[in-house]
């Protein structure tokens, strides 16, 4: 026992050593209180401030409404109540918290929210690449109802989830208090996502909502979803369902159209697109499961089939019916503007291996450059999709290898030096979307958040002369080594780094933002999102 005790004096002493000498492993960091994330556009705080009563608080709809703005009424007013619950846990013990100068200016009552144009504006009530998020959020000294003002539906939302994050117990053990002050509000960017990958390992449709739920509380509005790959084929086509039948892991684990309707429905009361990425020419070993005609036959040196299958068959004319008929249910499916094309990784060594393709290139001229024959597969299939009335994204390896594409296609530019491939597209006229510093799947131990927080998606040379081309960015959840177990925990709170980012035109001291992305996983944490500490040691009370 003795020596048990000498040895836990011993490894006191040295935590206390290495905090004088290592200050990233002292006391944590501590929280802000009622602190937005992402941060604001515009800012004014004064020290005056009100409490809310949750119990009584109202959320008055005076302008415009519809199902978006009911649903999302709902959902704020349950996670008032929640707060005040830990607002009387937080009080426990603390005694009633000072507020220094502050100046009490009595209850706030109401919040009262003015849509000033209908949700079906033009008939298009699903969330869009050109939709407004914009919003003005006042909390006055001289009323006791905030004001939340807004021309569209999606500003709405993103207001009440200003709104939300911007109360913090009161420390009396009944009330919650906010600050005064007046938010005028808007994106940086407009295209602000996270890709989900769900072929490497399938993810339940509950674990897909919650994203969905994170995604909301922290402004993101695109869920690119990977559905298919190699490894699986989880998405059930009325058209080919031998796909999802010979190509998902297990019957249990595929995505009907009735799933994709509710997590799309879901998606869109939140303000979230739903954009699905069918990967071609590459990416699709499952494919072959059901239907290996698609795909190209390998050789060996010898000239003998090796059974192995490679990407897509380019050569073979079925193959485009085939994804005629698969991409005009996609468009019909999943209601966004866009579809991703994929176009990455694609492996030559089999096309090279294929006499029928090599003999296919040598009387068109090609030569050995098979990166002509991957640009005729993606401008058929970019023919397809535009007679689907589809917007395309591809990966950078399409714009890479010299494809000839039309300007309205999307780059998105995932690896390499992302700086000078944004440059490159833009001065061709594409427009762009980042992902290289954003891979969520290269984790460097710890909190190592800030990795994310320090990539600028403007900072390429020409980028003050594309701004209309640079469409936003997305955080990137490879499926690996994520499955339901660890999915949220690794996206969050890092992915939060990359959407402050892509929203705030002002980038905070990390010191600073450190507190506040303390307050904001803490925030997740009690609305049930199982966000990782950020900083290291410290505890939420949820």
């Amino acid at each position: 026992m003795r020596t048990m005790l000498l040895g836990s004096w011993f490894l006191l002493a040295l935590i206390i050593q290495t905090q004088a000498l290592n200050p990233d492993f002292g006391p944590w960091v501590r929280p802000t209180h009622g602190e937005p994330w992402p941060y604001p556009e515009h800012r004014r705080v004064n020290k005056a401030y009100y409490l809310l009563r949750a119990s009584t608080f109202q959320f008055n709809v005076v302008g415009e409404t519809c199902d978006i703005v009911t649903d999302a009424v709902e959902r704020y007013q349950a996670i008032i109540l929640k707060e005040a619950k830990i607002a009387k846990i937080h009080s426990q013990g603390n005694g009633k918290s000072s507020s220094g100068n502050d100046t009490s200016k009595g209850t706030l009552t109401a919040l009262n929210i003015h849509l000033g144009e209908p949700c079906e504006k033009d008939g298009n009530h699903w969330p869009h690449l050109q939709m407004s998020e914009s919003y003005v959020l006042s909390i006055n000294e001289m009323s006791t109802a905030a004001k939340l003002v807004a021309d569209s539906v999606w500003g709405i939302l993103r207001g009440l989830e200003t709104f939300s994050q911007l109360i913090s117990p009161a420390g009396d053990g009944s009330n919650l208090k906010i600050k005064c002050q007046t938010i005028h509000d808007s994106p940086k960017l407009r295209h602000r996502g996270l890709l989900l990958d769900t072929s490497r390992h399938y993810l339940p449709i509950s674990d897909i909502l919650l994203t969905l739920d994170a995604m909301s509380y922290n402004k993101l509005n695109v869920l690119h979803w990977h559905i298919v790959d190699d490894n699986s084929f989880p998405y059930q086509s009325s058209k080919y369902p031998n796909l999802s039948a010979k190509g998902a892991y297990h019957p249990s684990m595929v995505y009907t159209l009735n799933d994709i309707q509710k997590i799309v429905d879901y998606a869109r009361l939140r303000g979230i697109r739903v954009m699905p990425e069918f990967d071609t020419p590459g990416h699709t070993r499952s494919w072959g499961l059901a239907y290996p005609e698609l795909l190209t036959t390998c050789y060996d040196a010898e000239g003998k089939t090796t059974g192995k299958l490679g990407p897509m068959n380019p050569i073979n004319p079925n193959v485009y019916e085939f994804l005629r008929h698969l991409f005009a249910e996609i468009v019909q499916v999943f209601p966004d503007q866009y579809v991703h094309l994929g176009g990455d990784e694609v492996p030559f060594s089999c096309w090279m291996s294929n006499p029928e393709i090599n003999d296919y290139m040598k009387h068109r001229n090609m030569s050995k450059n098979y990166a002509l024959l991957e640009g005729e597969y993606i401008a058929k299939l970019l023919q397809i999709t535009d007679s689907l009335e589809a917007n395309t994204i591809v990966w950078q390896e399409v714009f890479d290898n010299g494809v000839k594409m039309p300007n309205n296609t999307v780059v998105h530019v995932w690896t390499g030096n992302w700086a000078k491939e944004l440059e490159g597209a833009t001065k061709a006229g594409h427009s762009v979307l980042l992902s290289a510093c954003w891979y969520l799947d290269h984790v460097a131990g710890g909190g190592d958040w800030k990795k994310f927080y320090r990539c600028d998606p403007m900072a390429f040379a020409g980028a003050s002369n594309a701004t209309h081309l640079m469409l936003g960015g997305e955080a990137c959840m490879w499926g690996e080594y994520v499955d339901k177990n660890n999915v949220h925990s690794r996206i969050w709170p890092r992915a939060s780094a990359a959407a402050e980012r892509l929203w705030s035109t002002v980038k905070s001291d990390e010191n600073i933002a450190a507190q506040r992305l303390e307050e904001h996983s803490c925030r997740m944490n009690r609305r049930g999102i199982p966000s990782q500490p950020p900083n290291g040691p410290g505890f939420c009370l949820t």
